[in-house]
C-alpha cells in the first residue's frame, strides 16, 4: 500500500506523517508540504491513499482531490482538517474520510479500516503474472515458472488475459494459429501443449491457478496476482506501471491495446 500525506503546516504534517506509519508500518508513506510535489509525485509512483489537508495556501484540499482523481478514479482520499465547514465539498468527491485536527492514531486507522475503495492484499496468491512488457510468471519466492514448451506458456498467457473466462481448445487455437485450420492435427497437438502446461503447473504446485474441464480452460484470478488484472481495478501502481507494451511478444497481444 502506498499513502501520500500532505499538509503546509510542518508540525501538523509530521504529527500525520508519523500517526499513519504507527498504522500502517508495512506501508509506503511520503510526506509532503507542497501541492504541486505530491501531485508529480502521485503521476509518477502511483498512490493508494491520499490523507490531504484541506486548507492551505495556494491549491487546497479539495482542488488537489480533484487532481488525484484525474490520476486515478479509486484513489482513496481522506481529507484532514480544522474546519468543519469544508466537509460538504469533501463528500461530494466521494472521499473515502473525513478526519478532524488533531489527528489521533485512532482516527486514522479507523478511516484506512473502512476505505472506499479498499486495498486487497495478494499475499495468498500461488503465482505473480507479469503481462506489461513481455509475459512472464514467478512463484510466490520471485523464481519464474518454468514451462516445458514456450507454447504452452502462451497459452496460460492468453487465459490470463481472458481473466476467468472460459476458453475452448478452438477459441485457444484461433489466437495462437490465426491462419492455421483448427484440424485433427492441430486439435491433437493443442491437446498435447495443454497437458504440458498443466504439467508445468502441477511441478510447481499451483495447479489451482487453472480450472479445467471438458474441451475448455480458464484461469482462476483469485489466486494469481496479475499486473493486468491490478490495471482493470485502477490500481495505483499497476496504472503507473503501464508503458504500452502488453505481453510483447506474442504477435495476438498487439491488437489489445485499445483496452488500455
Amino acid at each position: 500500500m502506498r499513502i501520500l500525506c500532505l499538509d503546509d503546516e510542518p508540525l501538523a504534517l509530521q504529527m500525520l506523517e508519523m500517526c499513519v506509519k504507527k498504522v500502517k508500518p508495512d506501508a509506503d508513506v511520503a510526506a509532503f508540504d507542497d501541492q504541486d510535489e505530491l501531485l508529480e509525485d502521485a503521476k509518477q509512483s502511483g498512490c493508494d491513499v491520499a490523507f490531504l489537508d484541506i486548507h492551505m495556501r495556494g491549491m487546497n484540499g479539495v482542488e488537489v482531490a480533484k487532481c488525484l482523481k484525474d490520476i486515478n478514479p479509486k484513489m482513496n482520499i481522506i481529507f484532514v482538517t480544522g474546519f468543519s465547514e469544508y466537509a460538504g465539498d469533501a463528500m461530494k468527491l466521494h472521499a473515502s474520510g473525513y478526519i478532524m485536527k488533531p489527528v489521533t492514531k485512532e482516527e486514522v486507522k479507523k478511516e484506512l479500516d473502512e476505505l472506499r475503495f479498499p486495498i486487497v492484499p495478494k499475499n495468498d496468491a500461488v503465482l505473480r503474472v507479469q503481462c506489461f512488457g513481455n509475459f512472464d510468471v514467478f512463484t510466490p519466492d520471485g523464481k519464474p515458472l518454468h514451462f516445458e514448451r514456450s507454447k504452452s506458456k502462451e497459452i496460460f498467457a492468453y487465459l490470463v488475459h481472458r481473466n476467468g473466462s472460459s476458453c475452448t481448445t478452438r477459441e485457444i487455437a484461433a489466437a495462437l494459429f490465426e491462419d492455421e485450420p483448427y484440424d485433427q492435427k492441430q486439435q491433437s497437438y493443442l491437446q498435447i501443449l495443454i497437458s504440458a502446461m498443466v504439467k508445468s503447473l502441477k511441478k510447481a504446485g499451483v495447479e489451482s491457478a487453472i480450472n479445467k474441464s471438458y474441451n475448455a480452460l480458464s484461469v482462476n484470478p483469485a489466486v494469481l496476482d496479475c499486473d493486468y488484472y491490478r490495471f482493470k481495478e485502477l490500481d495505483a501502481g499497476a496504472v503507473n506501471a503501464y508503458q504500452a507494451e502488453y505481453m510483447s511478444q506474442y504477435y495476438w497481444a498487439d491488437f489489445l491495446y485499445n483496452e488500455f
